[in-house]
């Protein structure tokens, strides 16, 4: 009897977590290996952020489709935020390479729980669990909506000391500052750095990650919102980039030697003046670019300077590898706290598009909070006290 009440009260704890946390139920000891309860069945639609033709942000309209399912070999996601990326909107205007077929999801990523396993999972390189909190990587799109689903590869365990917003924050930004410093410019201790537009969401994780690595940062912004965000997370030297010498000046206040490295995130902007102010044998790293610009090659003759493009989609699997280690040790130690500056619903996302191509003066990143049916928690709670009333 002591027993049997013993093991009630703890399955009421269970269902007690997740209603409150509105997370999935990971396994219970002593329960069958391999069985995995949930706090309701997976709905059979989902709410999603949906595109059916190229244009401004009139063209994103909330939808209710087939909820996505996995593939055997795919893990499925119940997804608690999205990041919104420049890229999504280059994507939703038609302005990108390579279009994707409509109509389209957007979204690059997403952070939330583990939903479901494919039975041909055999690769499971975190050995995720049902209930398992994770951020996933969408390179082919699809993380506007309520569920995702991705091979395992892209779905990384998510520390508890990131929020499910700060986790949609991480793959974007942080893999390309990581692409861009590390892999391509081959940034060294000590070397001096100039970071382009460093109050947005990229921005602020190259500040991070180039503080970490042991460079001397200088970050400019268009706010002295921005300045001060930079100066909080270590820049060494601000300046506003909406001085027309701001190039000039930082570099003769800084000894007239110019600069090792330049991530460049506005180079439609900046990049024709950006080869005046390298050092010898400096790199101008090209993140991000909204146009066209007219630059001076000569300038490059005189440091023997490098212009680098830099493609987040161009990672090899050994790359991402590389990258997640550096990102989820840097969680665990403190130093990667990637910045949001607002959060959005679904039903906000033309708002969110608008503020993300219009508004000036960047202060880290927009996320969307994605809300699921309250209707599951409601079944939860009725289960909860039946139990209850049975003791």
């Amino acid at each position: 009897m002591v027993k049997a009440l013993s093991r009630t009260l703890f399955l009421l704890q269970r269902v007690r977590y997740s209603f409150e946390s509105g997370k999935l139920l990971r396994p219970c000891r002593g329960l069958a290996q391999g069985h995995y309860f949930s706090n309701c069945s997976l709905p059979e639609t989902m709410k999603a952020i949906m595109i059916r033709d190229f244009g401004n942000e009139d063209v994103l309209n909330v939808s209710t489709v087939p909820r996505k399912t996995n593939t055997p070999e795919e893990i499925l996601i119940r997804v608690e935020a999205a990041g919104i990326n420049p890229v999504d909107t280059y994507l939703r205007e038609g302005f990108f390479a390579q279009l994707p077929p409509l109509p389209l999801i957007l979204g690059k990523e997403v952070a939330g729980t583990v939903a479901a396993i494919g039975s041909n999972v055999t690769h499971n390189p975190y050995n995720l669990k049902v209930g398992d909190r994770v951020y996933c990587m969408l390179p082919n799109n699809g993380g506007y909506a309520q569920y995702v689903a991705s091979i395992p590869e892209n779905v990384i365990p998510l520390p508890d000391k990131l929020t499910y917003s700060q986790g949609a924050c991480l793959y974007v930004t942080y893999y390309t500052a990581y692409r861009a410093l590390i892999l391509r410019a081959k940034m060294k201790r000590n070397e001096t750095v100039l970071i382009h537009g460093a109050s947005g969401g990229v921005g602020t994780a190259a500040i991070q990650l180039a503080k970490h690595y042991g460079a001397f940062v200088a970050a400019t912004a268009g706010s002295d919102a921005g300045i001060e965000l930079c100066k909080s997370l270590g820049a060494d030297y601000t300046i506003n980039h909406r001085r027309d010498d701001h190039l000039q000046v930082a570099k003769r206040e800084l000894g007239d030697r110019g600069f090792d490295i330049i991530f460049e995130n506005v180079a439609h902007v900046f990049l024709g003046e950006d080869g005046h102010v390298l050092a010898p044998e400096g790199r101008i790293a090209i993140v991000g670019c909204k146009g066209s610009i007219e630059i001076a090659p000569r300038t490059l003759m005189v440091s023997e300077g490098a212009m680098i493009g830099v493609s987040l989609f161009l990672m090899t699997p050994e790359n991402m590898d590389e990258g997640t280690r550096v990102i989820l040790q840097g969680i665990e130690d403190g130093w990667i706290k990637p910045v949001i500056e607002k959060e959005y619903t679904i039903h906000e996302a033309r708002q969110a598009h608008h503020d993300m191509q219009k508004k000036a003066g960047k202060l880290g990143k927009l996320v969307f909070k994605v809300d699921h049916d309250s209707s599951c928690r409601t079944r939860t709670l009725i289960k909860q006290r039946r139990l209850a009333e049975d003791l």
